[in-house]
């Protein structure tokens, strides 16, 4: 056997090692690659996963089986048959119920694109994560308790995560790595919208009433913050394009337009809406904290008071803009400070127009304790004290934990669900389209978001829908007034106003934080759906 010279050697075993190496990189590579494709598979089917259990509401116990699964979303037009969307859902049903005579109800929270671990872990699954009421919860472990306040009593229950959130994926199964790429794009840009994301659950709730046989089911449709945004399109979408009738939609701290909001407000002068909308919210969390120069005797009739100014002398003089004089204008500052317990000179400096973030960062500053958005009632430690604006919300910080982790633990060891998936608490939403196609326009319309129309062309076009408002009197980033504002401004007759009720509690943005607003919102709630379901008992 002829030897190869030492050099050559050497080299033919370098390469010799290159070469394994590389090999033994790409088989390490490949099943890296086969499982992101096995993952990308497994979202073109529907996946299940059923369980039971039982929950003691008002000392009655309710059997039920739970669901916990996904349906698969398709397109439209040319598209019907490509897979799109994998949309994650909890679903639970009351053992021995007659379908047709079963209410259901579908629940999301907003964001947009946040996941329902809200709802379902805080407000009406069979289970509660425990928080504190006004604080920072302690670090884990988190208490689960029975939920006394499900709605498993009156209703089923379905929690959705919108798409991309939660187990929810968007769906991008070409077999080309590039391809894919560019589908992903097109998933996004289909879904990430005002209309994208109404049309995405409207196709969620027609396949989940075949799948499990329920269209003759009373339904319902319960949202949260954007999620109120949704139902309006969605409840339009239902009842003119799939021909599903409603018994009722439930509104739990509304936005339908967003020139209401009392966020960033400055940014759109001349508006001065949303600052006459937001002031009862500020006299209510000045209220809470004893922070204005007199303490009224109670608080709700306080706020009729300042409603009644901000809809009065203050609307007024915010109109006048420029030409509101010296002397009124410290009269109104005055007036502002009796109600906010804001110091004169501030507002003054303000131009009488503080916006949400504004009045959270100054409301406690003597202190250097930021105010919480979400919920007025906490309180934080201020980021930055000599910020304008405030920095962060302590009340998300405060209650978030509890939730996340409670729900990861629930879903695994209870639902027996997402073992080796990851919960996305919101979808990665890099730019949401907020351009909305109002009912009757021809185009989508490039402004602040508005769906007060779809909510009015719902409601005409079913004139037995119901539609049930609750929002906290301590929300400062969906202000009661502003909820209240809309419903009186739809664009319904008259005789269909009376189609809507209201209710409201001594709690923020997440209503049900508070327990004791958390039972009256059951009872409420379990009350609109018994005097509307149509059901004879």
């Amino acid at each position: 056997m002829r030897k190869l010279p030492l050099a050559a050697a050497l080299v033919a075993l370098l390469l010799s090692t290159a070469t394994f190496a590389a090999n033994d990189k790409q088989d390490k590579d490949k099943p890296e690659e086969n499982k992101a494709d096995k993952a990308e598979m497994a979202l073109l089917q529907p996946q299940s996963s059923e369980s039971t259990g039982s929950v003691s509401v008002e000392g009655k116990r309710i059997d039920y089986k739970a669901v916990a699964g996904t349906l698969v979303l398709h397109g439209s037009g040319d598209k019907e048959h490509e897979p799109q969307v994998s949309m994650f859902y909890v679903a639970y049903f009351k053992t021995g119920a007659e379908p047709g005579k079963r209410p259901v109800t579908f629940i999301y929270n907003g964001g947009p694109g946040s996941a329902t671990v809200w709802l379902h872990m805080g407000a009406f699954g069979p289970k509660r994560v425990v928080t504190r009421d006004d604080s920072h919860t302690p670090a884990a472990p988190y208490g689960l308790v029975n939920n006394d306040y499900s709605l498993l009593d009156t209703s089923d229950l379905v929690f959705i995560d919108a798409p991309g959130a939660g187990f929810s994926r968007l769906i991008a199964a070409d077999e080309d790595k590039g391809k894919r790429d560019e589908q992903m794009k097109d998933r996004r840009k289909a879904t990430y919208s005002v209309d994208g994301d109404g049309h995405a659950f409207a196709q969620f709730i027609t396949q989940f009433l075949s799948k499990y046989g329920r269209w003759n089911s009373p339904k319902y449709l319960f949202g949260e913050s954007y999620g109120t945004t949704r139902s309006a399109v969605l409840a339009n979408i239902l009842e003119n394009e799939s021909s599903v009738d409603l018994n009722g939609v439930i509104l739990l701290s509304q936005i339908l337009s967003f020139d209401t909001s009392i966020d960033g407000a400055q940014t759109n002068p001349s508006v001065d809406l949303p600052y006459v909308l937001a002031l009862p919210t500020f006299a209510a969390t000045a209220y809470y904290h004893k922070k204005l120069p007199q303490t009224p005797a109670a608080l709700e009739p306080f706020l009729r008071e300042v409603e009644q100014y901000a809809m009065g002398d203050y609307a007024q003089a915010l109109m006048q803009g420029a030409r509101l004089d010296a002397t009124r204008k410290q009269a109104v500052a005055e007036k502002l400070h009796q109600y906010t317990g804001l110091p004169v000179a501030y507002l003054l400096k303000a131009d009488l127009r503080v916006n949400g973030g504004m009045f959270e960062q100054q409301l406690q500053s003597d202190a250097d304790i930021t105010t919480g958005r979400l919920d007025g009632r906490f309180s934080g430690p201020s980021l930055d004290p000599l910020n304008k604006d405030s920095q962060y919300d302590p009340q998300s910080s405060a209650i978030s934990a509890a939730y996340v982790a409670a729900f990861n633990d629930y879903v695994r060891r209870q639902l027996k669900f997402g073992d080796g998936r990851g919960y996305r608490l919101f979808a990665d939403v890099d730019h949401w389209d907020f351009s909305h196609k109002a009912p009757g326009s021809s185009d989508a319309l490039q402004q602040s978001t508005n769906v007060m129309p779809d909510l009015a062309m719902a409601m005409k076009t079913n004139p037995g829908l119901k539609v049930s408002l609750h929002g906290g009197y301590y929300d400062l980033a969906t202000p009661y007034y502003a909820a209240d504002y809309e419903m009186h401004h739809l664009p319904i007759p008259t005789t269909l106003q009376n189609n809507i009720s209201y209710a409201w509690y001594p709690s923020g943005h997440m209503v049900y934080a508070h327990e004791d607003s958390l039972k009256q919102l059951h009872d409420n709630v379990a009350h609109f759906i018994q005097q509307t379901d149509n059901v004879k008992r």
